[in-house]
């Protein structure tokens, strides 16, 4: 195993485990550092990465650029940042997780990456969830009101099951898709080492690569 996928809930504190279970495999975190390279390759601002992050365009931004270019031109390829957006950003992603997955020793977060790796080998995938109220109650940690936290847990997650969708045409969650799925009540130390033991456990390490 070389290449782990981390799938998450809204609010399960997915990035933190994701991170220190990165540290300690010694491995590259695709998570943050996904947005950005895709940024650089677009050469936009990483905050339009971020609006397209796991997010569909709605119905009059995607209108707005048909009008934009013009039906005459709608085969024509543009570029720059005003041609940013969920499709454009869908096709880099592919690109930024395969590149990521040929070198291995990673561990990546989101993006469709489980669906983008399914059935490669020395890949793992992994699903965190959490209780509805402990998901509400570690994003109002963050400096949200009660309200706020409420509307993000219950809305994110739909944006991201409609992203998946569109773009893989599959449900999310998909349960047959994943090594693991885990409660992250448990506690981090506990969620990191039955990650890293399961990955362990599914196929004896290979010579030269194995999971640290």
């Amino acid at each position: 195993m070389n290449i782990l996928t981390i799938e998450r809930e809204f609010g399960s504190g997915a990035s933190n485990i994701a991170e220190k279970l990165a540290q300690q495999l010694g491995w590259k975190l695709w998570d943050r550092a996904l947005t950005d390279e895709i940024a650089k390759l677009a050469h936009v601002d990483p905050k339009s990465v971020q609006r397209c992050d796991e997010h569909l365009d709605t119905m009059l931004y995607r209108l707005a650029q048909v009008f934009a270019r013009g039906s005459y031109e709608r085969a024509l390829p543009i570029t720059g940042p005003e041609a940013f957006d969920t499709d454009r950003m869908v096709a880099m992603v592919h690109q930024v997780i395969e590149q990521a997955a040929a070198k291995g020793n990673c561990v990546v977060v989101g993006r469709g990456a489980p669906w983008i790796l399914r059935g490669r080998p020395g890949s793992f995938h992994v699903f965190i969830y959490a209780p509805r109220e402990e998901k509400i109650k570690r994003v109002r940690a963050l400096g949200k009101s009660e309200e706020e936290a409420t509307e993000m847990v219950d809305t994110i997650d739909q944006e991201r099951a409609a992203f998946i969708k569109r773009y893989y045409g599959k449900e999310w969650p998909t349960r047959a898709l994943y090594d693991m799925m885990i409660n992250s009540s448990l506690g981090e130390d506990l969620v990191i080492k039955t990650i890293i033991d399961a990955m362990h456990a599914k196929v004896p390490q290979p010579q030269g690569g194995a999971v640290r």
